[in-house]
């Protein structure tokens, strides 16, 4: 594993680790709402490693990057693009896979940078807008409950709801071990972070629609989070889509069906 440290949007530093063959396909790992790099353990652990260059950031607020204070540096769509734009600088005709909020960070940096060096891009339980009505009805009930105690700054209100977060982005029961070791990477992010990031009010359903590179869609259709209607919505709105939809798995195919999601990542990359 090789690790670095890049500069931003408005100075924050990222953490940055990347594995595989440096002259490989480039692929990039977006993660999610209050997750971390770690989210994509079992990919960076699998053969795709044998063969692509995996590059997987931690979001500003996250993990290892550093965690501005200011509500604005959560809510500004340009520091978020500029973020990406400062991981992908080094890296030819990457690959974009994206997931949850992570799918709002790429599409950040897309319209604000285009796609001419983005050879496609995995969305894993989209979502493209926030703040909206028509966001909102694409988010689950299971997850809307959850706040305003996702963003207390009560500790231990914190932690339970958190808790809940993990539980309820798989489908079933999750396993204890993995249960508690995405619940320490979830709790590591302060809770201002959180409502920074639910602070803003966008849509990118055009900046889908221009989008003029690969698409594959992949959700879980017992996604409790994000509403799988989600990728009938974006998908709709581009041209060239692939959707892979996984029965008996929640928010998290990468996790609870990886074989699966690695073989069709793997056949994506190569096809573009």
């Amino acid at each position: 594993m090789r690790s670095r440290t890049v500069r931003g949007g408005d100075g924050v530093e990222l953490y940055v680790e990347e594995t595989g063959p440096s002259d490989g396909p480039a692929v990039l790992f977006l993660h999610g709402y209050s997750q971390s790099r770690l989210s994509w353990t079992k990919q960076f652990e699998s053969p795709l490693a044998d063969e692509f260059r995996l590059v997987r950031v931690d979001n500003r607020g996250h993990g290892r990057s550093e965690t501005p204070r200011e509500k604005s540096a959560y809510t500004d769509s340009s520091l978020w693009a500029a973020d990406v734009r400062a991981v992908v600088e080094d890296l030819d005709e990457v690959v974009i896979v994206a997931w949850s909020y992570g799918c709002l960070v790429a599409l950040d940096y897309l319209r604000a940078y285009g796609a001419a060096d983005v050879a496609g891009v995995n969305f894993v339980g989209i979502v493209s807008e926030m703040g909206t009505d028509a966001a909102t009805e694409l988010l689950g009930s299971a997850y809307l409950e959850l706040f305003p105690a996702l963003t207390s700054e009560d500790a231990e209100e914190s932690v339970r709801t958190l808790e809940r977060f993990v539980e309820r982005s798989v489908a079933g029961d999750p396993d204890p071990v993995e249960r508690y070791f995405v619940l320490g990477y979830n709790v590591v992010v302060p809770p201002f972070v959180r409502d920074g990031m639910r602070s803003r009010s966008l849509s990118h359903r055009e900046t889908v629609a221009a989008l003029d590179v690969p698409l594959l869609f992949t959700h879980g259709e017992e996604d409790r989070i994000v509403d799988p209607r989600a990728v009938e919505v974006n998908a709709a709105l581009a041209s060239e889509t692939r959707t892979s939809l996984y029965a008996d798995v929640g928010h998290t195919p990468f996790r609870e069906a990886p074989d699966r999601f690695d073989e069709e990542l793997r056949e994506f990359v190569r096809r573009v």
